[in-house]
């Protein structure tokens, strides 16, 4: 469900300004301890007065994650995550040196913090593409990256695509290759994502088209229409900041 049973998603979901030429995009992972859990949830829908003025911001998405490193039913209260696209790094770095972002900072047990550039993509999210026109090819990333999955689900396939996520999800964490994954949604049931990140373009190849799940569970969703939208994206990975889950799952891995 990946936000609490009865909630609801915020009237506002994200500033959408024309897609940046060559965007730099984020993914910030938030884990709350203690007193400050609920805070978390509140800052989910607080956290649009701030964003929305943030110079060079140009999309962003507030968003719930799953319990673990899968796509779940149920809803992990503690961690949060926010996805942002960025005019810059020089946008994104002024943001990450902000007042508010050290505020924000004080407020979190754990933070993790990826830059990322977006390589190869395809679909809308929203209505628009937050990463710009699809590009004709895409280049192999040669090195670690990070892979996107999101999709809006037709109310009449929520119930196939549910049942279906177990046999997705067979082999992923026996996967040699795979760092870290995660689910993420916007909205309980409809609006599911996943994130996840790959030592290299030939272990998620791997997974992707070599796990027969996987693989029927795709063509499923061509044949039956389960979704109303959707949206992938591979991304290189440029930098990353913080502990996920008590560690680096990249550590030793980028240049520097």
């Amino acid at each position: 469900m990946l936000l609490p049973p009865g909630s609801r998603a915020p009237t506002y979901t994200g500033r959408v300004r024309p897609a940046p030429p060559d965007p730099v995009v984020s993914l910030t992972l938030h884990r709350y301890g203690g007193r400050s859990v609920w805070r978390g949830f509140g800052k989910m829908g607080t956290d649009h007065l701030h964003l929305r003025g943030v110079p060079g911001l140009t999309f962003y998405r507030l968003l719930g994650t799953g319990r673990g490193a899968d796509l779940t039913l149920g809803a992990d209260l503690r961690r949060w995550a926010r996805l942002a696209v960025w005019s810059s790094r020089a946008a994104l770095e002024r943001f990450e040196a902000s007042p508010w972002r050290r505020w924000e900072a004080r407020l979190v047990d754990e933070s993790y913090t990826l830059v990322l550039r977006p390589v190869r993509w395809h679909g809308r999210w929203g209505g628009v593409e937050p990463f710009g026109p699809a590009p004709a090819g895409g280049e192999d990333t040669g090195g670690p990256l990070a892979v996107l999955t999101r999709a809006t689900l037709r109310p009449a396939r929520l119930t196939a695509f549910w049942g279906a996520v177990p046999t997705s999800q067979q082999g992923l964490h026996g996967q040699p290759g795979l760092l870290a994954s995660l689910g993420l949604g916007e909205f309980p049931l409809l609006h599911q994502a996943t994130f996840s990140l790959w030592r290299d373009t030939a272990s998620m190849r791997a997974y992707a088209y070599g796990q027969a799940g996987h693989r029927e569970v795709i063509a499923r969703t061509r044949r039956e229409g389960w979704y109303r939208e959707e949206l992938f994206a591979r991304f290189a990975i440029l930098a990353a900041g913080g502990s996920w889950d008590g560690r680096d799952p990249l550590a030793g891995l980028l240049p520097g």
